[in-house]
């Protein structure tokens, strides 16, 4: 990596912008995915846990830059997303946001068969199929955009305070 003026310059391929059109076909999913979920009844609020729950377990900086900032506008509060990451050892979450962030952990590391069975027995005692299937289907988008932003690097900057 060599330096500019304006500081390092990255190596990697931003593949967003190198193949717009598979980029748009994702975000195209994503828009179906938020309609799918408004349509089943999970709020903002749990969308965005589900985004974040996910980014923290595949290290997206960039993902959880965003979805904090669209959480926070959703209403969520921080002392929640400062606990999110140890979700199960607090009693800030719901049953029913409990359930939808196992699954949303399952969908992102899918190989342990235990885990799963344990997330859909906790799912079916508080989310309806609909909810359930939304559910995953967040968790789905937002791992491919996790990818999407690791690969590239995508960089996190400063916002200033406002």
């Amino acid at each position: 990596m060599s330096d500019t003026a304006a500081g390092p310059v990255s190596k990697r391929v931003f593949i967003d912008k190198q193949s717009p059109k598979a980029y748009h076909a994702l975000t195209e999913t994503a828009e179906a995915v938020r309609a799918v979920a408004a349509d089943a009844g999970l709020d903002r609020t749990l969308v965005e846990l589900i985004n974040l729950r996910v980014s923290q377990v595949n290290g997206c900086a960039y993902c959880l830059n965003v979805h904090t900032r669209a959480a926070l506008r959703a209403g969520e509060t921080t002392q929640r997303l400062g606990v999110l990451a140890a979700w199960r050892d607090t009693e800030l979450f719901t049953a029913r946001e409990r359930a939808a962030l196992a699954l949303a952990e399952a969908a992102t590391e899918p190989a342990n068969a235990a885990v799963q069975e344990s997330a859909y027995d906790e799912a079916r005692q508080a989310l309806t199929d609909d909810e359930i299937s939304a559910a995953i289907w967040v968790a789905i988008t937002i791992n491919a955009f996790n990818r999407v932003s690791i690969m590239s690097k995508h960089p996190v900057r400063l916002i200033p305070q406002q």
